[in-house]
């Protein structure tokens, strides 16, 4: 199923929410990475400190269900959006080409997601030219 022009991801390190929209439509797809993600502890010069890894095949899952979207609007809580950005600039540069921003956003509904989006690509539509 071809998505619609407009889709917002909301992306952690234990799942990803698509919602792909319209105006009067709106189609939901989840994703999971394949292994959980866990917090490694580790010591650095006697502080714990830990990092989340980044799955790039949890990643590349996520690319692939938006493929076919004309604006991507990226949002998450913590660092994960912004490894998924860098994935999509590395390894699906014409999906990357389509963020049109990276927001972050606690941890919502769907329906609070998207609103969210909607709001912010009106926004973004209306700073766009205007063709007569």
């Amino acid at each position: 199923m071809p998505l619609h022009f407009h889709a917002v991801v909301w992306i952690d390190h234990h799942e990803a929410r698509i919602l792909d929209f319209n105006a009067d439509d709106v189609h939901a797809t989840a994703v999971a990475p394949k292994h959980s993600a866990s917090r490694g502890h580790s010591k650095l010069g006697g502080r714990a400190s830990w990092r989340e890894s980044e799955d790039m095949a949890y990643f590349d899952e996520v690319a692939a269900k938006l493929d076919g979207a004309g604006e991507i609007l990226i949002a998450g809580p913590a660092n994960a959006k912004l490894g998924f950005l860098k994935r999509l600039q590395a390894k699906h540069t014409p999906l990357a080409d389509k963020v049109v921003g990276v927001e972050t956003v606690d941890h919502p509904s769907d329906g609070q997601i998207l609103k969210y989006a909607r709001a912010y690509f009106g926004k973004a539509d209306r700073m766009l030219p205007q063709i007569d």
